[in-house]
C-alpha cells in the first residue's frame, strides 16, 4: 500500500504504476456549477472517471471481503484520502467572480464507484462564502497547471448549472490542441517532477476546460 502523506494519493498512486510521460492519469471529468436557494454561488459539483490504467493500480487490495466486487464502502477509505489530499493542488479546481478569486471549503459528499474497470470519484467543493453574482461574470477552470493529470470533460454535458437565476448562461471552452512537438516535449518530462519549467507552464496554463457564466 502506498503512502498517502508522501503525495496527494491520486497522484503518488500514478507515479508508482503509470508510464514515465506527462500526462500520467487521465480524467473524463463533469462539473456543475451549484447555485442555493437565494441565487448565490454556492459550490461545484464535480464528478472524475479515471482511466483504467490508474484504476487497476490504485484498487489493488481494496476488495476486503474477497467477493470480486468492490463496495462504495470498501472505497470510501480511498475517497476520503483523494479528497483530503487534493487540496494540495486546489483541487484542479480555479474558480473566479469578477476578478477575484473564490475560495473553497473542504470537500463534501464524497464517494467512489468502480465500473466497467474505471473508478469514479463524486465530490462537492463548497464556496467558502456563498456569493451573489451580481451581473459579475463567473468563471471556472478544470485542469492541472503540472500536466501530471489530463482532464478531458465529458462531450454532451462538459459543465451544468444547478438552481442558477434563470437569467444566467454558461459558455464552454475547450483547451487548444497540443501540436505534435509540445506533445512529445511534455511527455519526456520525468514521472517525478512536478514543477515544469517557466516556458512550459506558460504552455499548460491555456489547457483549462472553461466555463464562463453570466447572469445579466
Amino acid at each position: 500500500m502506498w503512502k498517502p502523506s508522501a503525495l496527494a494519493t491520486i497522484l503518488a498512486v500514478a507515479s508508482a504504476g503509470s508510464a514515465a510521460a506527462h500526462p500520467h492519469v487521465f480524467v473524463e471529468s463533469r462539473a456543475e456549477v451549484v447555485f442555493d436557494a437565494g441565487g448565490r454561488l454556492s459550490a461545484v459539483r464535480h464528478v472524475w472517471q479515471f482511466d483504467e490504467a490508474f484504476t487497476a493500480f490504485a484498487v489493488q487490495g481494496l476488495d476486503e471481503n474477497g467477493d470480486g466486487q468492490l463496495s462504495r464502502e470498501e472505497l470510501q477509505p480511498l475517497a476520503q484520502i483523494n479528497v483530503e489530499s487534493l487540496a494540495e493542488y486546489d483541487f484542479f479546481t480555479y474558480l473566479q467572480l469578477g476578478e477575484s478569486d473564490v475560495a473553497f471549503g473542504a470537500p463534501e459528499e464524497y464517494w467512489l464507484d468502480f465500473y466497467g474497470g474505471r473508478l469514479t470519484l463524486f465530490y462537492t467543493l463548497p464556496v467558502a462564502e456563498p456569493r451573489i453574482v451580481d451581473g459579475a461574470t463567473v468563471k471556472l477552470d478544470v485542469y492541472d497547471p503540472g500536466y501530471f493529470v489530463a482532464f478531458e470533460m465529458t462531450r454532451d454535458t462538459p459543465f451544468a448549472m444547478v438552481d442558477a437565476p434563470q437569467a444566467c448562461k454558461l459558455t464552454f471552452t475547450p483547451p487548444p490542441a497540443l501540436d505534435a512537438a509540445m506533445a512529445e516535449t511534455l511527455a519526456q518530462i520525468p514521472q517525478s517532477e512536478r514543477q515544469l519549467s517557466p516556458d512550459l507552464m506558460q504552455v499548460t496554463e491555456t489547457l483549462s476546460n472553461s466555463a464562463t457564466i453570466g447572469c445579466k
